[in-house]
């Protein structure tokens, strides 16, 4: 009897599902779809033909949603949030594929004639540059591989080097070789400099209204953002060692100085923002020298950081301060000057020697691929990286590249 009605429950089915198999179809849905996650887009495309069953249940948005979050720089976080929503999720899967397989086309988007140390961001359509003592706004082609060569935007202020600067409430906060702060509004000509650090500003972060800035001088200082009061100076920590970077916390409660590490202790320390207080330090292993060059948040309990012990550190202030959770060696023994991440699986690093760029997958050890930009002659430090689904752009000494993964 029961054989009976197994059989004329497989009747019941519909044909194109039972083409696929008994054994597929009567797999749980959420099964079915962690397997298909781990096929690549070619075992897909040979499963949607088997029957309409299939073709329908490897198009499902569900379905690329979890591949996408899986794959490298889809556009979702690890959180899940998802950053490009304008585009589609299978289109992202596919790019996504190309990092993973290093696929690209490189480009030069700008070129100047002096060496410099630039910094950008990005923002929309927008690409933000510093060259010398000024920092440039460029508008990106609808390709997002090229630039309209004319500025939206010069912002000047500052009387030697721009050497960090962030954009934060429609502005853009600068830190200069000057010892000086500026204060640019991007839609209009409103700008301030005000006499921060008795030596160069080497970094600058700006969140909730509120600026830190970090100095070769050996302190940080905490500043408001508020038009009437810029200029006034909240808290001078004195950090007893050359301040190389900077980060504000998520949650706005703290931040975090990453230091030249010349004395004995860690570079790396998280300091109240209210008060000034030093509250913790990251690591006790750091060798003298293992300066700290780039740092970022990634959220309230976690961070990055990377410098001159060439190599990458994940934190978790959750687990350890002691320990980071995890860490990344740059195989050539080179200074790491900067790093990027997508908020999910894929990092990027730029390295001191020949512009070299590095994109690893978070799970693994070992360097995916490695990109240099310049050659023996022309050999630069990756000065400043910034990526978006499709392209990462990578600021060198004489030039600005783009590597270009939507049409390798």
């Amino acid at each position: 009897m029961a054989a009976e009605a197994e059989e004329e429950a497989a009747a019941a089915e519909p044909a194109d599902r039972r083409a696929a198999g008994p054994a597929l179809w009567r797999l749980p849905e959420e099964l079915l779809l962690l397997i298909c996650s781990y096929l690549d887009m070619r075992a897909l495309g040979r499963l949607a033909q088997v029957c309409r069953w299939l073709r329908r249940f490897t198009s499902c948005d569900l379905l690329w949603r979890r591949i996408a979050r899986a794959s490298l720089n889809s556009g979702f976080t690890r959180l899940g949030t998802d950053l490009m929503a304008n585009v589609s999720v299978k289109e992202r899967v596919k790019v996504s594929q190309n990092w993973r397989l290093g696929r690209c086309r490189e480009g030069i988007l700008l070129k100047w004639r002096c060496s410099q140390m630039p910094w950008m961001q990005l923002e929309g359509d927008s690409l933000y540059i510093s060259q010398a003592n000024f920092i440039l706004a460029y508008q990106f082609r609808p390709d997002g591989a090229s630039l309209n060569r004319r500025p939206l935007g010069v912002f000047a202020g500052h009387d030697e080097d721009v050497c960090h600067f962030v954009l934060a409430n429609s502005h853009i906060v600068s830190a200069g070789g000057d010892g000086k702060i500026g204060v640019h509004k991007i839609h209009s000509t409103f700008t301030v400099k005000y006499s921060a650090h008795e030596q160069e500003v080497n970094c600058v972060d700006c969140k909730g209204g509120i600026i830190v800035s970090g100095s070769r001088d050996r302190t940080a200082k905490v500043w408001p953002l508020a038009s009437g009061r810029l200029g006034q100076c909240l808290h001078t920590i004195h950090t007893e060692d050359r301040v190389w970077s900077i980060a504000i916390s998520p949650l706005l409660s703290s931040f975090v100085t990453g230091t030249a590490c010349c004395g004995h202790f860690s570079p790396l320390r998280i300091w109240d923002l209210n008060s000034g207080q030093l509250m913790t330090h990251l690591g006790s292993d750091f060798p003298p020298g293992a300066g700290v060059l780039d740092v970022m948040y990634e959220s309230p309990s976690t961070l990055l950081s990377c410098g001159y012990d060439t190599y990458v550190r994940y934190w978790d202030l959750r687990a350890s301060v002691r320990k980071c959770v995890m860490e990344w060696e740059e195989p050539h023994d080179s200074t790491l000057y900067c790093l990027q991440t997508d908020g999910n699986h894929l990092l990027a690093t730029g390295s001191s020697y020949y512009g070299v760029v590095r994109l690893w997958d978070r799970r693994q050890r070992a360097c995916l691929h490695a990109f240099p930009l310049t050659s023996t002659p022309l050999s630069s430090p990756v000065y400043c990286l910034r990526f978006t689904t499709k392209h990462l752009y990578a600021a060198l000494s004489y030039n600005l590249h783009v590597l270009d993964f939507q049409n390798p």
